[in-house]
Formats: structure tokens, C-alpha cells, sequence
């Protein structure tokens, strides 16, 4: 069984599936570095990283596939699960061989790259639902977030435009990075240091002395609407957790 091992990013996989027609070999799995090899493992194949090589395969895959199978590839990315990897580059492997095949669900590398898009845009869809902003002195908005996929590069389109004529920063609490969009343009950031950031990595919250006073207001208001539209009769526990699962709750208003 032949094994390859990549540096665990997009290029050096895009480099695997180079590396792997180059050599007309085609490996059982691609695994991470550092990642435990499979006990019938007989040969391993260091993969290094070339960024002309994952461009050539990149153009390649543009050729022969339609852009809504580019966005899959893209899109599954995002969802850094290690149980991609494998799957990922069998399914890539299997365009130069056969063609566009994003149709074929009843290829299980398909299947795979498919469902795991699906769920990140799923988590895409909740991050639109579920982000509270919170208002700076300075005019900023300011909101925390800590989603199971990587979503923020995916997100960020709709908040500019929705929100085009003020600042605001989206902040992953889990990943350490963020987007600021200071009116005209969305700049990814981060911060040397996270402990002298002014808000609470853990709740979202702005420190009061950056916190605008009609923004604790309107916070205030807005737990008070949550509480009184609640009907007990009516209460569904078990429906709200289906659609407002409770990782999301530490960032919410209405919640804290």
C-alpha cells in the first residue's frame, strides 16, 4: 500500500495529484503530516509543495470541470476535516481520468466531497442567521464568532454588501483571524496579541469602556422583546436546538 503525506494545504494536495500522475502511481490515501499511517502501509511519499504545480492542476481542473463543481472543490475545503483529504484527491485524480463526474453520486469519493460542501454551506447559511453585532464608540461594529468550518471567506460578501455603508469587524475566536471592512474594502486580519484585544474572545462581548451607550440600549431592548414574544404554551426545546443549536448561543443577545 502506497501512502502519500502532504503539509495538510490546498497546494500541497493540488501537488499530490500532480506528483501522483507524474509517477503513474495512484496511493491508497493522502494523509496530513504527522497523521498515524495505516498498518498495511508499505510505502510512503513525501509530498512537496509547489505552487506552479497546483496551479497547472487548478487550470487543468477549470478545463473539465463547470464552476459550480469548482466552488465544490473550493467550498468542501473550507470544511478542514481531516476525512477530506483522501476523498478529495481520489475525486480530482478521477476528473483528469474520466471527466466531469460531480453527477455521479454513486462514486463514494463524490459522495463524500459533496456532503462535507453541503455542510459548510449549511454552516455558511447559520453564520448569516446567527451573527450579532455589537456598535463601538469609534462606529464600528464588532461580532465574534467560533464556526465548525471555516466559513468567514465565504461570509463576507454578504455582510459588505448588506452592511456597504458602515465598518465592521467579523472576528474567528477559534481560527485567530478575522475581516474588517472599513467601508469600500474587506481586509483579512489578526492581532499579535488577542489578550489586549477590547472584547471577550470567549462571549463576544465588547469591553464596556468601547462598548456605545445606544448600543447597550438597544441590547437591553432586545432581550426584552426575545422574553416577552415567548409564549411558555408553546414552548419546543428540542425544535429551537434543531434550529439554533447551542455553540451558537455564547455570541448571541438574546441568549446571554
Amino acid at each position: 500500500m502506497t501512502v502519500y503525506v502532504f503539509d495538510g494545504t490546498m497546494d500541497g494536495l493540488l501537488s499530490a495529484v500532480f506528483d501522483a500522475f507524474s509517477l503513474k502511481e495512484q496511493p491508497a490515501q493522502l494523509l496530513k503530516s504527522g497523521d498515524a499511517l495505516p498498518l498495511f502501509c508499505d510505502h510512503t511519499y513525501q509530498v512537496t509543495t509547489d505552487e506552479e504545480k497546483a496551479r497547472r492542476v487548478w487550470t487543468g481542473l477549470e478545463k473539465r470541470l463547470p464552476r459550480e463543481a469548482m466552488k465544490l472543490i473550493s467550498v468542501s475545503w473550507l470544511s478542514e476535516l481531516p476525512e477530506l483529504s483522501t476523498p478529495l484527491f481520489q475525486y480530482i485524480c478521477k476528473v483528469f481520468l474520466l471527466g466531469d463526474i460531480t453527477k455521479n453520486f454513486a462514486d463514494a469519493d463524490v459522495l463524500t466531497v459533496t456532503n462535507i460542501a453541503r455542510r459548510v454551506l449549511h454552516e455558511q447559511l447559520r453564520m448569516k442567521q446567527f451573527i450579532r453585532f455589537q456598535k463601538a464608540k469609534d462606529g464600528t461594529y464588532l461580532a465574534v464568532v467560533s464556526p465548525d468550518h471555516n466559513v468567514l471567506p465565504i461570509i463576507t460578501d454578504h455582510f459588505s454588501d448588506r452592511f456597504n455603508d458602515q465598518p465592521w469587524l467579523i472576528y474567528d475566536a477559534k481560527r485567530h483571524y478575522g475581516f474588517y471592512y472599513d467601508g469600500q474594502t474587506v481586509i483579512r486580519i489578526t492581532f499579535e496579541d488577542e489578550a489586549s484585544v477590547p472584547f471577550n474572545l470567549a462571549n463576544g462581548k465588547l469591553n464596556e469602556e468601547v462598548l456605545s451607550s445606544d448600543d447597550q440600549l438597544l441590547q437591553n431592548l432586545w432581550r426584552t422583546y426575545f422574553k416577552a414574544i415567548c409564549i411558555r404554551e408553546r414552548m419546543n426545546p428540542r425544535k429551537q436546538l434543531k434550529d439554533m443549536p447551542r455553540r451558537y448561543w455564547k455570541y448571541m443577545t438574546e441568549k446571554q
